[in-house]
Formats: structure tokens, sequence, C-alpha cells
């Protein structure tokens, strides 16, 4: 799970970086901090972002914005994949549910720093191309399902941390059933011209606390009627 130090994307994987950190410093007054963890942005440095985006698009895989992917599906701007990662608060024990796989991207970032990811993708294409994607490029901790992510993952729940890369209208009941006491999930709710991030945190007595971080924009999460 490593990417060759002198490979050609290097010089636009650094310029990711310092753009992250500047968007960091950018909206410190709404995260609450200037500066995002260390160990986040390490696993961001080191994943091959050119390695899950469209061949045709290969020479845009590091520029400050999201790429279409098929399926009028996005991988995210790599700042935002950063924050929610980094509102996560991951340790290495923990185990994390991913809602909407896409091709794999942030399943990978989430792989460097938990345990295990187990991450459900709606649209049968996109989870099979992120399964080749995961497994070629070495990442053993992640399971992958094709199915309805607004269901979660029953058969392993409860898990320590929820990321949910499309919005629902509402945050779905079942992963806050599945979110174990203790735990964060980190999704973007609300209606399309009215989204926000949001950090969901349950505590020990199974209370739900909601905060708002910032406005995001993201697809809306689709799910089986």
């Amino acid at each position: 799970m490593s990417y060759v130090e002198n490979d050609p994307y290097a010089p636009f994987r650094d310029d990711m970086m310092r753009i992250i950190e500047a968007h960091a410093i950018h909206a410190s007054a709404k995260v609450g901090k200037a500066t995002l963890n260390d160990r986040v942005l390490a696993a961001i440095a080191e994943v091959p972002r050119h390695e899950f985006v469209l061949g045709e698009l290969l020479p845009y895989a590091y520029l400050d914005g999201p790429l279409p992917i098929g399926f009028d599906k996005t991988i995210s701007q790599p700042f935002i994949v950063a924050l929610m990662t980094d509102l996560l608060e991951i340790r290495e024990t923990d185990a994390i549910l991913e809602v909407g796989t896409g091709l794999g991207y942030h399943a990978a970032v989430l792989a460097r720093l938990a345990r295990t990811v187990h991450s459900v993708e709606i649209i049968e294409e996109l989870g099979h191309q992120a399964r080749r994607n995961l497994e070629r490029l070495g990442y053993t901790n992640v399971e992958l399902k094709i199915g309805d992510g607004s269901r979660g993952w029953p058969e392993h729940e409860p898990f320590d941390r929820i990321l949910v890369a499309a919005a629902p209208d509402l945050v779905p009941a079942a992963l806050l059933h599945q979110l174990r006491p203790g735990g964060r999930m980190v999704v973007p709710a609300g209606i399309a011209d009215a989204q926000q991030l949001l950090l969901v945190e349950k505590d020990q007595s199974v209370s739900v606390r909601m905060k708002d971080i910032l406005p995001v924009l993201f697809g809306e999460l689709e799910t089986y009627n």
C-alpha cells in the first residue's frame, strides 16, 4: 500500500497537499481548528489518487475539485475528503462503515488509518471497479459489497466510525443504530441547495448530538425503494 516516491505525479500530489492545508486555514472558523491531523494528512499524501480516476482524467487527478467517475457520481474534492476523515478522529483499532464507495479512493484513505473498512456501493459497476482498484493496490483490510448504503451493513455492526459520501435529506436511522456508543459519523445531509456537512456523535448513553460543520454540495444518496 505505497506509491513510488519518484513517480511523475509526486509534484502534483505535493501541490494538492499544500492546497488542502490552505483550505484548512481558510475554513478554520467553521471547523474549529486551522490544521488537520498529521495522520490524516499522511494518509492523503500516500494514497495515489490517480489510481482512482477515469483514464481520460488522469492529468486532473490532483486538482482542487471533484471529478466525474461515471453514473453522475464524482470523486470528492481532496480537501473535503481530508476534512471528513479528520472529523472522524479515526483510531488504529476502529471498524469503519463507508457509505458510497465510488471508485474506492476514500476507502483507501480510511484503510490506512483504521483496522477495517466495510464499504457499500449501490451502483454495481462502480463497486466492481472499486474492488479491482483496492485489490490491485493491496488494500486487504477493506471489504466491499453492492447494496443500499442507507441500510448500513448490519452483519458487521456496530461501527466505531461511519462516513457517508452522498447526501440523504435526513440522517438514516439505520446508520444511527449501527453507530457504536462513543462513535462518530460524518455525513452531508439536506436538500441540494441547503446541505450541511454534519458531525454526528453518539455518547455512551446512546444520546445523539449533531453539529453543522460547513455548507457542502454532494450528490443525493441513492436508495432501494
